[in-house]
């Protein structure tokens, strides 16, 4: 047993044991986020003990941590009583109540929202009105502005009277007289000033922002540009009305390497842990029922070519050689495309030059290892004429496949699609039908050569 499960041991035994004092001072020098593991792991009897226990802003420092889509989360406001959830999601970052509503049905919704101030209220009900996966439905609104006119000193005051309810304070906003984001300054540019000076004179007027609309994988990718902590995110008038901080970022990061991965492995990137052997087949039966029918298509093709199999039955030892190579080819492809589509903008690269240089990459790629299977083949089999069409029809399929698997994701992309949707197990069954027309078309061509005839 680790010392993470003693520790968790020790908290569960003062929970049952009604050790209220002693529990809560062990618990509340915890981390939020080891809070939040701890909890995670509790029987419901065990929960509703805690929610006795815990005030609602302590129990919201820990559902601040939570991720926001783990299915339980429903299920633990329900235990709660409709305050005290209500209070706790008050307590909650904008953001992150607003994600953990995201989950409900209207009216569980408007049952908590209607127990809150009317202001906070409004606020929740304005970021779910966001569409989750931009700018506005990864903000919160509790950041810190303030008015281009003020001194220094004002705006200390003011700092200090926001300070608790802000999700950061390293970055601060200046707001212009209309409302609109005019500059953005650090906490450290705040202190060292004078504090007669003006927040005006002394701001970084090139702020840069997002749109409201602005798709999540823009705002990370402004987040990588330019290392920052907070990003200010504006409506269409240039009006400020939220940011987004790094760990929402970070998130979406990892939430877009999931499905990158999901994608090349040909599995549904929703599939959950928690999901039952019959949930998770029936997950993954719609890819592999495509794939058969794909599959079949290469199975249709080698018979078609069974006179050429009987004629040289030495040519079918070589087509699972062919057909996995230019897969692992064309998997290969694909990943480094994937990758590119999302750290490099789509404007910074054409067409013409990507296919270009997958097919210089693909012809490289493919001559080496022709080359050494028309070597190898020639030694082995004492025929290097095999050996040639082997080696030829490796070449060759390996810079189609090498071209599939950086074109076929581009394209999807290029029409508005997830690039991950062409997976792995897509492009290495492409590759089969593609490999194995190339192979025996190949073969067909010097069969009298290699046979003696």
């Amino acid at each position: 047993m680790d010392n993470i499960e003693v520790e968790y041991k020790k908290l569960i035994d003062l929970l049952n044991d009604n050790e209220t004092k002693r529990f809560r001072k062990k618990f509340l020098d915890m981390h939020f986020y080891d809070q939040s593991q701890f909890f995670l792991t509790l029987e419901e009897e065990e929960r509703l003990k805690i929610y006795k226990i815990l005030k609602p802003d302590e129990t919201a420092d820990m559902f601040d941590t939570i991720e926001d889509d783990i299915p339980e989360l429903p299920m633990y406001l329900e235990e709660m009583d409709p305050q005290y959830a209500s209070d706790m999601l008050d307590n909650m970052y904008d953001d992150n109540a607003a994600d953990i509503l995201e989950h409900l049905e209207k009216p569980e919704v408007d049952k908590y929202l209607s127990r809150m101030p009317r202001g906070e209220a409004n606020n929740l009900r304005g970021l779910l009105h966001y569409d989750t996966e931009t700018a506005g439905g990864l903000m919160t609104t509790d950041y810190v502005s303030f008015s281009v006119d003020q001194t220094i000193s004002d705006a200390m005051k003011e700092l200090k009277e926001q300070a608790d309810d802000a999700e950061t304070i390293n970055s601060l906003f200046v707001i212009g007289e209309d409302d609109d984001l005019v500059g953005v300054m650090s906490l450290r540019e705040l202190i060292i000033n004078n504090d007669d000076a003006l927040l005006g004179d002394i701001m970084n007027k090139q702020v840069i922002s997002v749109n409201v609309d602005a798709d999540q994988t823009e705002v990370a990718q402004v987040f990588r540009d330019y290392d920052f902590l907070a990003l200010p995110v504006v409506d269409h008038a240039n009006k400020m009305v939220g940011i987004i901080t790094v760990d929402d970022v970070i998130e979406i990061i990892d939430d877009e390497a999931q499905s990158d991965y999901s994608g090349l492995a040909g599995v549904d990137v929703e599939e959950s842990i928690s999901d039952n052997p019959i949930q998770s087949a029936m997950k993954r039966l719609p890819w592999l029922i495509t794939l058969l029918f794909l599959g079949m298509i290469t199975a249709t093709l080698i018979n078609h070519f069974e006179d050429l199999l009987s004629q040289a039955s030495i040519l079918a030892v070589f087509i699972t050689l062919i057909t996995g190579t230019a897969g692992n080819a064309g998997t290969q492809s694909l990943a480094v495309a994937v990758r590119r589509l999302a750290i490099i903008n789509d404007d910074d690269f054409g067409l013409g030059s990507v296919i270009l240089r997958e097919l210089v990459t693909g012809i490289a790629t493919g001559m080496v290892t022709g080359l050494t299977i028309w070597i190898v083949v020639g030694f082995w089999q004492h025929s290097f004429i095999l050996g040639f069409v082997i080696g030829l029809a490796m070449m060759v399929a390996i810079t189609v496949a090498n071209l599939a698997g950086t074109l076929i994701p581009l394209i999807m992309d290029k029409l508005g699609f997830d690039p991950a949707v062409a997976s792995g197990p897509f492009i290495s069954t492409l590759s089969d039908l593609t490999s194995v027309l190339i192979y025996f078309n190949i073969a067909n061509l010097f069969i009298h050569f290699f046979i003696g005839k």
